[in-house]
């Protein structure tokens, strides 16, 4: 064991530092491996998507199909949410101390295989360990793309170019829920939600292995802020590129710094306002509206897809007013609580405004997450990025799991007392409670940044 240990910490080991290049080959190479990075990490964490957040979308098939109850699904979805959310913690700090195109395409290979076991099964318990495997190893996504990012991009452009890739959880997770909706009209049956996902993330894995590339010293490039000439505020040359000890990255980096904790907080709730429309929103339009199949689908796609402008927009802003992150993600959270204000009193029938609220939370909502992490990341060293993103991950996660599990049994309780609709509002008024709450703490640290205007 403990050798193959030693094996594994060799092979996803950061490369070394290869030599330098000449000038004129620097210039020449280094827009082509930020395009590469950005491209990779952008296309490849899309595929995550694909085999993360398909259930949503045939859970009341499953329920029909295999008699499980909405608190039974609701386990599924939270025993994911805890595994996700303790998985993006520890291997974030494992990332930023791993290479990161090993460690991203090793994390989409497995997910994709346990996608096709998990179509391949009837039991709710082989579904509920699978499905928590997939939340650990899901895990493994998002740490290699924030190192990536960090090391390509340097600090001014944070906003924008985070912003660009962020973007990459609105279209994997928009294509996600038509994706499965379709896999099961063509071939029949829920279980091809996940076959046609996982051959989409077996072709994705060997994709990142084969474009993605660790760090621009990797490649015989020198560090981002010397290329751009962009230094962040108490940058020293000697420190900032070696790589921290697991006792840096998790305490003097994270566990320490109380703007840290409150961001972490904030995004506790603002997960529960984003992950309750993706995890419940077709079920909730199907049986309280009146949509199909594929009209669930299409609300995934429409909250998704929403806050791709939106989330590009005010990465930008966030630049361009010296890193305000936190007082746009705070603006952002009203038209968020309205919107599910909205959703609450609109009445069966009128399809097209759940529709348009739908648009409306994930145009704002995505710039909320985005914006958090990046102001996370600001406050840290681009060596911690993984570990800082990591935990306010955990956190939001936490707040999915919180959402999955105490949604599923508000239905399935206050339902069959009142029927459907009255289980629903209480999920509505909670949700908006939790609207509420992410923007009161982001409010309180409205004036957090990290460069002058």
């Amino acid at each position: 064991m403990t050798g193959l240990l030693a094996r594994l910490r060799r092979f996803y080991a950061p490369p070394t530092s290869a030599p330098r290049l000449p000038e004129p080959e620097v210039r020449a190479r280094y827009p082509v491996y930020r395009w590469r990075a950005m491209e990779a990490t952008f296309l490849g964490y899309a595929m995550y998507y694909l085999v993360r957040n398909n259930i949503g979308t045939v859970a009341k098939d499953m329920e029909t199909s295999l008699l499980y109850s909405k608190s039974m699904i609701g386990d599924i979805l939270a025993v994911t949410a805890i595994s996700y959310g303790l998985s993006k913690f520890l291997m974030g700090s494992v990332s930023d101390r791993s290479d990161a195109r090993k460690f991203m395409a090793t994390g989409l290979l497995l997910s994709a295989i346990l996608n096709f076991a998990f179509g391949a099964s009837s039991d709710y318990y082989v579904h509920l360990s699978l499905w928590a495997l997939n939340g650990f190893v899901q895990g493994m996504g998002w740490p290699p793309c924030g190192r990536s990012m960090g090391h390509w991009f340097s600090e001014s452009e944070r906003g924008l170019t985070f912003s660009i890739w962020n973007v990459s959880h609105n279209v994997g997770g928009g294509v996600a829920g038509v994706l499965a909706a379709w896999a099961v009209m063509e071939f029949g049956g829920w279980r091809f939600a996940f076959y046609a996902p996982g051959t989409v993330a077996l072709v994705g894995a060997a994709y990142i292995f084969l474009r993605l590339r660790d760090t621009p010293q990797s490649v015989g490039l020198p560090p981002i802020e010397e290329y751009r000439n962009d230094y962040p505020l108490g940058h020293n040359a000697e420190t900032d590129e070696v790589e921290l000890t697991f006792r840096e990255l998790f305490f003097d980096k994270v566990l320490l710094n109380k703007y840290v904790w409150v961001l972490a907080l904030a995004n506790f709730f603002a997960y529960i306002t984003r992950y309750s429309m993706l995890d419940w929103g077709p079920t909730y339009l199907r049986e309280v509206k009146g949509a199909s199949l594929g009209g669930g689908g299409l609300a995934i796609l429409a909250v998704e897809f929403g806050g791709i402008p939106s989330t590009i927009l005010l990465g930008w802003l966030s630049d361009s007013l010296g890193g305000r992150r936190c007082m746009i993600a705070a603006l952002c959270m009203i038209p968020v609580f309205g919107a599910f204000l909205a959703i609450l009193f609109t009445p069966p029938g009128y399809y097209w405004i759940d529709m348009l609220m739908l648009i409306t939370i994930g145009f704002f909502i995505y710039p909320v997450i985005n914006l958090i992490v990046i102001a996370a990341l600001d406050i840290v060293s681009k060596k911690a990025i993984g570990t800082a993103a990591g935990f306010i991950g955990l956190f939001g996660y936490a707040g999915r799991t919180v959402q999955a599990k105490g949604f599923g049994w508000a239905v399935d309780h206050y339902g069959a007392e009142g029927g459907a609709a009255a289980g629903w509002n209480v999920v509505l008024w909670s949700i908006l409670v939790c609207a509420a709450l992410a923007f009161l703490l982001l409010a309180a640290v409205w004036n957090l940044r990290t460069r002058p205007e």
